[in-house]
């Protein structure tokens, strides 16, 4: 006989229920539920992003209809509905499906692959995404006069390429704030573009001994104090250090290392701005060429997950619908680590979709996932040899 569950309900094991229950209670998720767990609506809105359900009947009707099935998954409410599921969305706390985003974070660093770079400092990048939405219908989300727009930021850690920090906003919110607000661990580096140019935030983050490389503005004053060997042959074709002029009334800004660089592709010259001084210059260079780390991530996040069309239009249903992708994100990575089959985010999040409620062991599945199961290859012999057998 098959003991093993469904998949959906061996990546839901990924969860200990003890400290789901007690965030859950330190948040008082469950308060005046009547049949409703904040449990079951985490299943629900999963459910979801696994399986692409486009809107709250069908997130109800494709629960529903593995009735026989939801018992594996700890439902205490066989049937989700759809009025049931959007009034938890609007009012129970988003803060819950934070937590447990980065209890799933800390599973995923524990196995993450090392990283690309050789160097000892944590690699990071900070960038944002906005997400377009209809104005009169999400009337809190700001951007302009005729459209709503919502603001993902992200910090994505090169280490698995996991997103190890997020922040929501309306689309007017500004990244150089969420960037103030950040505090990166000692000797961290992060990589951003120029849309995070703050001189005073430079500053700072040298101060703490952070690293950053970026691209220096166009209109950006500075004096050249010195410059540094260029090695022959490379598309490195300066290495200076320079001083940056300061905005008035604030300190001087501290020594930078300006590096130019020719990029072939586009037949021009790109300017690099960091405070690291060890690295070479051409590291340096293939260190903010790896930002596009994180354009990939956000092409991950739009494509494969529910994340452009929302089941709810207040903020709170939109930040569950928003951490819940972050979640699912991390389990297809944390999928990705234990596999030997060598997966493709695509591939995994289609099949993985297709095989949501079929009883197989995950793990298997994962490496082996168009072989037949091995137990039910174990009970087809015996059945055959007990029909061979002589009486």
């Amino acid at each position: 006989m098959n003991r093993t569950s469904s998949l959906f309900s061996q990546i839901l094991a990924l969860f200990q229920r003890s400290n789901f229950a007690r965030h859950a209670r330190d948040l008082k998720a469950d308060f005046r539920a009547k049949g409703f767990s904040s449990w079951d609506q985490f299943v629900a809105m999963l459910f979801c992003q696994l399986a692409q359900a486009r809107s709250l009947r069908e997130i109800s009707d494709g629960l529903r209809s593995c009735e026989g099935k939801l018992k594996h998954l700890g439902l205490i409410s066989n049937q989700p509905r759809r009025s049931t599921l959007s009034y938890a969305n609007a009012h129970r706390p988003w803060q819950l499906y934070q937590r447990l985003f980065y209890d799933l974070l800390a599973q995923c660093q524990a196995i993450s692959p090392k990283k690309k770079f050789r160097f000892k400092n944590r690699l990071l990048t900070l960038d944002s995404t906005l997400v377009e939405l209809c104005a009169s219908m999400y009337d809190w989300a700001h951007w302009s006069r005729t459209k709503g727009a919502i603001k993902i930021h992200c910090l994505l850690d090169h280490d698995g390429h996991l997103p190890v920090f997020a922040h929501v906003t309306d689309g007017k919110g500004s990244d150089r704030v969420v960037a103030r607000a950040l505090h990166l661990p000692k000797g961290s580096m992060v990589v951003v573009d120029r849309g995070y140019s703050d001189y005073q935030l430079f500053a700072r983050w040298t101060q703490q001994k952070v690293f950053f490389v970026t691209r220096l503005r166009r209109n950006a004053v500075y004096r050249r104090v010195a410059s540094r060997p260029v090695p022959k042959g490379s598309h490195i074709l300066w290495d200076d250090l320079i001083q940056l002029d300061s905005p008035r009334g604030c300190a001087p800004m501290p020594l930078l290392r300006r590096i130019v660089v020719w990029r072939e592709d586009r037949q021009e010259e790109m300017e690099i701005l960091t405070n690291h001084f060890g690295l070479a210059a051409s590291t340096l260079a293939a260190i903010f060429k790896d930002r596009w780390q994180i354009e990939l991530f956000f092409k991950l996040l739009k494509r494969n997950l529910k994340i452009k069309t929302f089941v709810g239009t207040s903020a709170n249903a939109v930040q569950i619908q928003i951490w819940t992708a972050l979640i699912a994100v991390l389990i297809v990575r944390y999928l990705q680590f234990r596999s030997r089959f060598g997966w493709a985010v695509s591939n995994l999040v289609a099949l993985l979709r297709l095989n949501l409620f079929t009883y197989r062991d995950l793990w298997e599945w994962l490496d082996r996932p168009f072989d037949t199961p091995s137990q039910l290859v174990a009970q087809l012999e015996f059945h055959l040899d007990s029909i061979c057998a002589p009486e």
